[in-house]
């Protein structure tokens, strides 16, 4: 990306600024003498009555006074009118102090530039505290320029450093400004007058000049609201080369309070160890931040239940099993420093909270004893474990967004349009009411959530050129790609949570809306990337910042449900970033011809399938679809022939136990009325109901006309399914265990052996 023009305005051309006055060139008079003091008091005795002074021929006592400021006064082209006034004024003050103005401390200059309604003078002070001040300025290298009251720096700065140097550096920051996608009015705001502090205190009106060390103490110095204006200053100077790095944005003043409270009720020697901890452990800020609250929540239970123990070092093995006992019985609200909601405080911890408080206390103990802290009394991955009945109720459980309402989001985002935009999304004092971000920087992050499955830290870090297009045969697509139907959209995801950068297949319509975005983006500055610490170019980077990770959250999925008329929390709770991972590999895992779990897995990112099943979630139609096809009841029951004698039904030969129901066995019929709870079924050659049908033909032939043909189902057992598919060894095992079981005539002989066919 193309840097801003700075050779518009040419800075080096100038010659370099100095003071205007040399206080060396004058001499330092630092004692007042009777003879000043009686000089002084005739010239004001004289002025009081009305008379003239020639402040140019005063008496020689004075003139060692006097001669410096004439100068910075012609200096700076103040009339003689005016002139008179600002002398009259410090000669009055030297009168008062009996000391010279070279002694004069910053309290002092101060007293006589804010003096009150209540001074004698205070009416010429207002008018004149701008000459007062660059007296002070020149000559007595007066620094706090922001403990003046009332003070007019833009105008002073044009009067010290000229019009054309002060307008100079203003437009160079606002030149950057402005080519990042800042809107011109919003740039003119406060930024100019932090500029123009910085150059007065930095005694300079060069930007070269300033440094982070002068930026940092005097964004200490000033109101909150100025904060980011020096922010934006330091980014601009970054750009330039000036400074190293920019500013960076302080910590929430609330959460800066909240630090102290957080050690209520934490025994001393606890909180030094935690403290100590989290200074030294190498994991990400944002995950130490969120531990060392638990340990300090563990140090309240302490205190409570266990006064005596303080330090790591003198937990046991007993402790640590009461510890595990007392989490798996805390309810919300116990042992925090910090209000709790009245509907939650009194319920039992959610398993998953148990299952974090202890393995962070886990992780910090067994780096204790690694580092050597502390010596090893007992074995922390052994006793500090989470239950088993705790483990039991932890399992992927994905949040999928309904099909219908994902849809509807689809739809929406696919369909984003400037009217969408509500008003606090959008820049005020702009005459077309422009959105913060641009219309196209909202298209591409929308449609990048709805179909990338990124993680929203991941999206944020996306950078410029991570689009790809590839044909079919892995080549390049050319330049007609929008017409040919088998190119690819590929996706660089830089370093992940788990795992190494790597490309994913996206759908078309997310390259072409990144595309569209890269298209239109403004210049912007090379960043790091804060977890890989890389100089790169950000994809969603608007006017020198990164997309902040709560605006896809609180801003962007808030409108999108807006548009598609959708609520912003169903009955799993509020629809997030996050939640659109699981949903899109919930559908990718369900599709007609679904991702396998390995694929979906590296599709994801993931480093193990492990996590993936806490994406992925079978849903009930393609569950039901499945065990359908599985045909579970037609595989475990098969049908066979039955043959009725009715004849014998209506004579009372059935009632005598005469035979009456015949089943059809393909080399033989069976006779045996509880054939289906037969364990023979199998090999009934030498049964005693068992009628072949060679001999049994005739009988049959002649019976024929009474015989009624019906189909029974047979429940089978897993092996028998092996005998009927033609299994030989199956068949052999069948055999075998039939040898000390009856037929159910009541004979133990082994059934005659016979091929599988037979059988």
């Amino acid at each position: 990306m193309s840097h801003a023009p700075d050779s518009c305005l040419p800075e080096a051309d100038l010659p370099r600024w100095q003071l205007p006055i040399d206080p060396a060139a004058y001499r330092r008079v630092l004692e007042f003498t009777p003879a000043m003091r009686d000089a002084l008091a005739d010239i004001l005795a004289h002025q009081a009555t009305g008379g003239h002074i020639r402040w140019r021929h005063l008496p020689r006592p004075l003139q060692p006074l006097v001669r410096p400021l004439l100068a910075v006064l012609d200096t700076f082209a103040y009339n003689q009118t005016s002139a008179s006034v600002i002398l009259s004024l410090l000669f009055c003050h030297m009168h008062q102090q009996q000391q010279s103005f070279w002694r004069w401390s910053t309290s002092t200059w101060l007293e006589l530039l804010n003096a009150d309604a209540q001074h004698p003078n205070y009416a010429e002070i207002s008018s004149y505290r701008q000459g007062l001040f660059l007296v002070a300025y020149t000559l007595c290298v007066f620094p706090a320029a922001d403990q003046v009251g009332r003070l007019d720096l833009f105008l002073l700065a044009r009067r010290l450093f000229g019009p054309q140097r002060v307008e100079q550096a203003i437009e160079r920051v606002q030149l950057v400004l402005r080519s990042w996608g800042y809107h011109a009015k919003k740039s003119r705001r406060v930024l100019p007058g932090v500029i123009i502090r910085c150059l007065v205190l930095n005694r300079s009106p060069y930007l070269e000049d300033l440094s982070l060390e002068l930026l940092t103490r005097l964004r200490a110095s000033h109101a909150p609201y100025q904060s980011h204006a020096f922010v934006q200053l330091s980014r601009v100077l970054a750009h330039l080369g000036i400074v190293s790095r920019p500013l960076e944005h302080g910590p929430n003043p609330r959460a800066a309070q909240a630090i102290p409270t957080a050690l209520t009720g934490v025994p001393e020697e606890w909180a030094g160890w935690c403290q100590r901890w989290r200074a030294t452990t190498t994991r990400s800020p944002h995950t130490t931040g969120r531990e060392y609250y638990y340990l300090l929540k563990t140090g309240r239970w302490l205190a409570v239940h266990h006064p005596s123990i303080t330090s790591p070092a003198q937990w046991t093995r007993e402790l640590a099993v009461s510890f595990v006992a007392a989490v798996d019985k805390t309810q919300v609200g116990e042992y925090v420093h910090g209000t709790v909601a009245a509907n939650t405080r009194g319920r039992p911890l959610a398993p998953r909270g148990k299952a974090r408080w202890l393995k962070v206390v886990r992780a910090f103990f067994c780096e204790l004893q690694e580092w050597g802290w502390i010596g090893r009394q007992f074995e922390p991955r052994r006793y500090l474990v989470v239950p088993r009945a705790v483990q039991a109720l932890i399992g992927p459980n994905p949040r999928v967004i309904a099909d219908d309402i994902w849809a509807k989001l689809l739809w929406a985002g696919l369909n984003l349009t400037l009217e969408d935009v509500p008003k606090n999304l959008r820049q005020p004092g702009t005459r077309v009411k422009e959105p913060w971000y641009p219309l196209e920087l909202m298209q591409a992050l929308a449609l990048a959530w709805l179909f990338s499955g990124l993680r929203v830290n991941e999206l944020c870090r996306l950078r410029v050129g991570c689009i790809r297009w590839q044909s079919a045969d892995g080549g390049v697509a050319g330049a007609n790609r929008g017409q040919e139907a088998d190119v690819v959209c590929l996706l660089d995801v830089p370093v992940t949570k788990t795992s190494s950068a790597f490309t994913k297949p996206v759908d078309r319509v997310v390259g072409e809306a990144i595309e569209r975005w890269e298209g239109c983006r403004p210049s912007q500055p090379v960043l790091l990337d804060p977890k890989t610490n890389e100089a790169v170019h950000l994809l969603f980077l608007y006017r020198g910042r990164r997309l902040g990770q709560a605006y896809l959250n609180h801003h962007l999925i808030p409108l999108l449900c807006r548009k598609a008329g959708v609520p912003e929390q169903d009955a799993r709770g509020p629809i997030t970033s996050h939640r659109a991972r699981s949903t899109i590999a919930t559908q990718l895992y369900n599709a007609k011809e679904p991702m396998t779990l390995f694929e979906l897995q590296a599709w994801l990112g993931h480093r193990s399938p492990a996590s993936t099943q806490h994406y992925a979630k079978v849903t009930p139609t393609k569950l039901t679809q499945a065990y359908q096809q599985a045909d579970y009841f037609a595989r475990n029951v098969r049908t066979i022939q039955v043959l009725i004698d009715q004849e014998a039904v209506r004579t009372g030969d059935a009632a005598k136990g005469l035979p009456w129901k015949y089943y059809d066995l393909g080399h033989g019929y069976c006779t045996y009325d509880f054939f289906e709870q037969c364990e023979h079924r199998m090999a009934c050659a030498k049964c005693d109901f068992y009628r072949p049908k060679d001999t049994f033909l005739a009988l049959l032939e002649e019976k024929q006309a009474h015989l009624l043909y019906m189909q029974q189902e047979i429940p089978l057992s897993e092996l028998e399914l092996a005998v009927v598919d033609g299994d030989l060894a199956a068949t052999e095992q069948l055999i075998a265990q039939l040898q000390s079981r009856p037929t159910p005539a009541g004979s133990r002989e082994r059934p005659a052996e016979s091929s599988p066919e037979r059988a």
